[in-house]
This record gives structure tokens, sequence and C-alpha cells, in this order.
């Protein structure tokens, strides 16, 4: 059986789905964006929390992955700011850590995170988590 891909993009939508990687490991950030680029989307990089809002300064992705632990500023505190910051309030955020304990996921969903995912992710269970987020809050 041949499974078809994935499709991710909305066929009424005029352009791919632009997406945020923000993780302070250079191999996490290049595989994520080579697995969503074969995808159809559009991918953003930022290394840490403070890349990650200047990034969000000039840009406005469809959907953010974020991971926890960064320098300088770490997810938590991104997703809060987005979560503050009614311009971002909406957009969707995936965070993908290898922090997989009960206390972390419950910390990132009190602020507001969309999905929690392991590392290392499959990614099946990421492009369906993309899909669906992406289309929820369109």
């Amino acid at each position: 059986m041949i499974e078809a891909p994935l499709i991710l993009n909305d066929p009424l939508k005029k352009r791919p789905l632009l997406v945020l990687v923000v993780d302070d490991s250079v191999t996490v950030r290049k595989v994520t964006s080579r697995l969503l680029e074969r995808n159809g989307m559009n991918v953003l990089t930022a290394k840490d929390g403070i890349d990650a809002l200047a990034v969000l300064e000039e840009h406005s992705p469809d959907l953010m992955l974020l991971d926890i632990e960064m320098p300088r500023m770490d997810g938590f505190e991104v997703a809060t700011q987005v979560r503050n910051d009614p311009r971002l309030m909406r957009l969707p955020i995936i965070m993908i850590t290898s922090r997989t304990g009960q206390k972390h996921r419950d910390r990132a969903m009190a602020i507001g995170v969309n999905d929690y995912l392991g590392k290392p992710y499959q990614e099946s269970v990421l492009l369906e988590s993309i899909a669906y987020w992406s289309k929820s809050h369109a």
C-alpha cells in the first residue's frame, strides 16, 4: 500500500504555511526545517527565545515549534510573552522538548501551549499536529 503524503496546505490559501522553528540545536533546526520544507512549508528559524521574539517582530508565522531549554530565554518565557501579546496570542505553539515529565507538560499547558511533543519526535506525529493546529486557528 502506498501512503499519500499528508497535505498540509489548504488549497484555498494563497501561500504555503509559514512555521517558526525555535531550538538552540543547529541539528534540530536543520532536520526539522528540511522535514517541513519537504512537506511544502516555508520555515523561519531562531536559536533561542530572544532570537524568536526578534523574528516575531518582523514576521507573522502560522505556527511555532518551540523548545523549552535554551540559553538567554527559555521556551516557557517565549510562550508566555506570545500569549500576552495581542498580535500573537492566537499563534499556535507546539512545544518539542526532551523534558517529557508531567510537571513540564502541565506548566506548558497552563501557559497556553497547543501541543507538547517529546524529543526525538516522530515525523508523522509532528506533521499531524501541524496540520491540526494550522487548520483550527487559520
